[in-house]
């Protein structure tokens, strides 16, 4: 089993690919269009009898096709079924008279098969044990209507588990979103390039488990077009960190300073300090409130904890700081605006998330020319803010959301949610790593003192964000493995990063019993997801 590709395009980009693929590049031969639609019937139709044996028996098969190639996909998934003598039936929601091209052949084929075909009508039912969705593909660009509509309405309400073709009817390619109404997939088989908009926003919920196939394409092809987005992988982040010297001090690693903790919030600043000092910064250092230094001590002595009063409090800390992480618990009022200002004025870089963000969106004479990074973290309700519109816009197109923060505030951005998004310098990856435990409180929290930590230890500042996401996701999905989902909390996950931070650099203790899970086989519902063959 081999983990999903790290390249991820749009939908346009993917329809080049299928172009130079038939075309020919260099010295590869094009791929006959109607032989590559065989070959992802046929690689989809696999998967299906692997995921559903029951098939091979007597559960019966009902394949909902459109027009354009993703139809003509369904059409021959049909007559693979009816070849295994398996109960299959078709409902057309374009009428045949209309396909053309491979599409075209593709019905013909299937109707010599003798496949009873019948069109969509409003008494049309739901017959299937399987259903599979071959009905819009990703040439969707508009809201789903009409008999589309009604019959992605009738799949979902149905019961019946669905397998959706490249992708589930309805789902934006390029996005993630919903347009207007979605197929929920149980299964999703996708071909020749991997849509980023699986993996983001609705994406994974939609798609249930993922599947990719790149049916023989050749590298050749790939290597004539960019990617849109990266997708974060083990293999290739283990090279941004090296294993520690034997002649290591403190001083190697970095000094934090974490600020925040306003009054009645010590919990964000004592989480984020403990993941930074669990993922080797060399020392971390909170300024909060006084009153919070008691349970700093308790709960971390290994962490220092300075009270602030004032701006003037804090100016003295920040001679000998390596990083600055400010805002987990850090409130609105006039002592947390007068700390984050004086982070943002220092030559160090910064990371700012929770309310520190609100105090960027809400104060634009925060917003200074800096020498040095920043990094912004912010989840889509802070993204929203921060560009002056509303949460469903920002989810409508998170891509969009993230490049428009990342230039707005000259920063490197972490667009949190399913399927996290790191922008900085046009460069963009996607972290497919995470599970829904981590919807939990502290979680940013704990992100950012992991973040913290990697810059402290002189990563670049996107390096930092991409192993930091990467780490906190992938940490989180070896706890839910063990223990699931359900009552997961923030601090439960941080030994499990920073094993995950060891097993990268070659310097994690063997044998211990414990399961160090990959970004793909992370837990058992994931255990066989995001796989490609």
């Amino acid at each position: 089993m081999r983990r999903l590709p790290q390249q991820l395009y749009t939908a346009e980009q993917v329809r080049q690919l299928d172009r130079l693929a038939i075309g020919g590049v260099a010295d590869h031969p094009g791929i006959d269009g109607f032989e590559l639609m065989g070959r992802a019937a046929d690689a989809a139709f696999s998967r299906l009898l692997q995921s559903y044996p029951q098939l091979d028996q007597d559960a019966g098969m009902q394949v909902f096709c459109g027009a354009g190639n993703n139809g003509g996909d369904g059409y021959l998934i049909a007559a693979l079924a009816s070849e295994r003598r398996i109960s299959v039936s078709v409902t057309a929601l374009k009428h045949p008279d209309e396909l053309t091209g491979d599409a075209r052949k593709a019905f013909e084929y299937c109707s010599s098969k003798g496949i009873r075909i019948a069109l969509w009508c409003d008494e049309s039912a739901v017959t299937g044990e399987i259903l599979v969705d071959a009905m819009l593909g990703t040439g969707l660009s508009g809201e789903v209507r009409g008999d589309y509509r009604r019959a992605i309405e009738a799949l979902n309400h149905s019961g019946k588990p669905v397998v959706a073709v490249d992708i589930p009817s309805g789902l934006c390619a390029d996005t993630g979103a919903v347009l207007g109404a979605a197929v929920q997939a149980e299964l999703t088989v996708t071909f020749i390039g991997t849509k980023q908009g699986l993996l983001t926003g609705d994406g994974p919920q939609l798609c249930g488990t993922l599947h990719f196939t790149d049916l023989d394409v050749p590298a050749v092809v790939y290597n004539r077009l960019k990617p849109s987005s990266i997708r974060l992988d083990k293999s290739a982040l283990k090279e941004l960190m090296a294993p520690r010297k034997r002649t290591a001090h403190k001083g190697d690693y970095g000094h934090v300073l974490i600020i925040g903790g306003n009054h009645g919030m010590p919990g964000a600043v004592i989480m984020a300090a403990e993941a930074a000092i669990s993922c080797g910064a060399g020392k971390v250092t909170v300024a909060t409130r006084p009153e919070h230094l008691p349970a700093l001590a308790i709960r971390r002595p290994e962490v220092m904890a300075v009270g602030v009063g004032s701006r003037v409090d804090l100016q003295s800390l920040l001679h000998d700081k390596t990083v600055i992480v400010a805002g987990p618990g850090i409130g609105t009022d006039s002592w947390a605006y007068d700390l984050v200002d004086e982070a943002l004025n220092a030559d160090v870089p910064v990371v700012l998330d929770a309310d520190a963000l609100n105090l960027l969106s809400e104060h634009s004479q925060l917003r200074r020319a800096r020498k040095f990074p920043m990094m912004l973290t912010p989840h889509p309700g802070e993204a929203a803010r921060l560009l002056k519109t509303d949460t469903g816009s920002v989810q409508k197109d998170r891509f969009a959301a993230v490049a428009s923060l990342s230039a707005t505030y000259n920063a490197c951005v972490v667009l949190k949610g399913a399927g996290s998004l790191i922008q900085y310098e046009q460069q963009t990856s996607l972290c497919s790593a995470g599970n829904p435990g981590m919807a939990v409180a502290g979680m940013g929290d704990v992100l950012s003192g992991v973040i913290g930590a990697l810059l402290a230890q002189n990563l670049p500042v996107y390096d930092a964000a991409r192993l930091g996401v990467w780490l906190h996701a992938s940490g989180a999905d070896t706890l839910a493995w063990q223990q699931g989902e359900t009552g997961l909390l923030a601090t439960d996950t941080i030994p499990f990063i920073r094993q995950q931070l060891n097993e990268l650099t070659g310097q994690a203790v063997k044998n211990r019993g414990s399961i160090v899970a990959d970004d793909a086989q992370s837990y058992a519902r994931k255990s066989d997801a995001e796989t490609c063959t």
